[in-house]
């Protein structure tokens, strides 16, 4: 992958006028100690086996991060969903502008003569809803530093229920479109990459849809350590399935499994 400051004019320029929004979440989280409310949340690290890259039917083991944090009612961070900064709430209801992070595409197994595709950055706004066990979403964004352009917008419900004293299941049902652009970055293919590869070169000419669904099963060994055990799947869908980076070198189906160990504090 390129790095984050190698970027194109457009990109370059898309960054500029996003400035002033990442300078103001940078600095509602840095100001927030003094707001008189304090951090709690989680910490903890997981293994995953999953795709090398979305489309890819080969799957590697991985280190994986645990991090849910929260600072009174105004900011959480998490490795899902980002930098969120809570900025209305009215009942139920919440809108938050976040600072995410979209990955990219490595260039190894079925693919490893195309070239890199770098991840980056994003800002967008989620509109969240909480009814008894489940919390409701739905977001967009757009990327401001690396290759993958576009916009993309998600809708997902999770459901966070106790089985026991000490075990809570979470179903998590989701449905992501990916506009024209973001799929292009993802999933086409280019002069250069089909000359380099043999496989046909591919220009997206629509986005495409990806359903899923995650299920985690989570036990309190002590009031602060938790173990955690997860399962996903999805389905990709139009032009990201038509592509020859799923269509022939990989498959429209991924899963996801892994288990994890957090603090809590």
């Amino acid at each position: 992958m390129t790095t984050l400051v190698s970027l194109s004019t457009q990109s370059a320029s898309k960054h500029k006028r996003f400035t002033p929004w990442l300078a103001a979440a940078f600095s509602i989280a840095l100001t927030a100690p003094a707001l008189g409310d304090s951090w709690e949340g989680s910490i903890g690290a997981g293994v995953t086996y999953s795709p090398d890259y979305l489309g890819s039917d080969d799957y590697d083991t991985r280190a994986w991060p645990v991090l849910n944090l929260t600072y009174g009612d105004q900011l959480s961070i998490n490795v899902r969903n980002g930098i969120e900064w809570h900025a209305i709430r009215n009942g139920n209801w919440t809108a938050s502008p976040f600072i995410g992070y979209t990955f990219g595409r490595d260039n190894k197994g079925d693919i490893s003569r195309f070239e890199k595709v770098d991840g980056g950055a994003t800002l967008g706004l989620r509109i969240s809803y909480q009814q008894g066990f489940w919390r409701y979403s739905v977001a967009g964004s757009t990327p401001v530093s690396g290759d993958v352009e576009g916009a993309k917008f998600s809708a997902n419900a999770v459901m966070r229920m106790p089985v026991s004293e000490r075990t809570f299941f979470t179903l998590s049902p989701s449905v992501t479109y990916s506009n024209e652009k973001w799929t292009e970055s993802l999933f086409g293919v280019s002069m250069q990459d089909s000359a380099r590869s043999g496989v046909a070169a591919y220009n997206p000419d629509s986005g495409y849809w990806r359903m899923g669904v995650n299920a985690s099963l989570s036990y309190f060994l002590t009031p602060e350590w938790t173990a955690t055990g997860f399962v996903g799947a999805t389905h990709l869908t139009g032009s990201a399935a038509d592509s020859p980076i799923v269509d022939e070198l990989g498959s429209d189906w991924q899963a996801l499994t892994g288990v994890s160990l957090s603090y809590r504090f």
